[in-house]
């Protein structure tokens, strides 16, 4: 008896469907996660400048208090010129 096992391919209409639904799904989490940082007064182009900023900082914990002052400060006058 030479039994030999092979795999069941998925079908082309399926494979397609799937990689459909998991682009879907990717780019619903991408606006979602965007949508957040809009939503709560967050741009992330704040959080760019602010660790660009800070990058001549050697420890880890010097830059994040660097960058915390600095997206503190940016948020205050945000809301202040409101």
């Amino acid at each position: 008896m030479n039994w030999s096992s092979t795999l069941v391919r998925p079908s082309v209409g399926s494979t397609i469907a799937a990689a459909a639904l998991s682009v879907l799904i990717a780019t619903l989490l991408l606006l979602g996660v965007t949508e957040l940082f809009v939503r709560d007064g967050f741009p992330l182009q704040d959080a760019v400048i602010a660790e660009r900023a800070c990058t001549d900082y050697s420890f880890w914990s010097e830059r994040e208090a660097c960058v915390q002052s600095l997206l503190a400060a940016s948020y205050h006058h945000r809301v202040a010129s409101r």
